[in-house]
């Protein structure tokens, strides 16, 4: 799991903003040019690139330019460490509460006797 730690780390950071959370959704469509997604935002150009650029640091999107038009598209196998490790906080959470629930009950029935 330490292997992913950084990977981790760059992944939640990248998805920490909701301007490049709603570009994430946007590209979850199709593919896009980048003045397409810099529209909705009404951030400027150069700071839409920068969000990109965070994206594509983390591997969720890949960037290609064909003439003047720089495109993006979305790399979902990219979330695969980040729902490993949900997935296994899930479980060590539920393994907890599972415990905790049984401890109750134990001192529940003690205090019925």
């Amino acid at each position: 799991m330490t292997k992913y730690d950084s990977d981790l780390s760059q992944l939640f950071c990248a998805l920490a903003d909701p301007t490049r959370r709603s570009i994430l959704t946007r590209l979850a469509e199709g593919s896009a040019p980048v003045t397409e997604l810099a529209n909705p935002t009404g951030l400027s150009l150069p700071t839409v690139m920068r969000h990109l650029s965070v994206l594509e640091d983390a591997g969720l999107i890949a960037t290609s330019k064909t003439g003047r038009v720089r495109s993006c598209a979305i790399v979902p196998e990219a979330l695969a460490p980040m729902q490993t490790w949900l997935d296994g906080q899930r479980d060590l959470w539920e393994a907890r509460l599972d415990r905790l629930d049984d401890y109750v009950m134990q001192l529940m029935k003690e205090r019925e006797t």
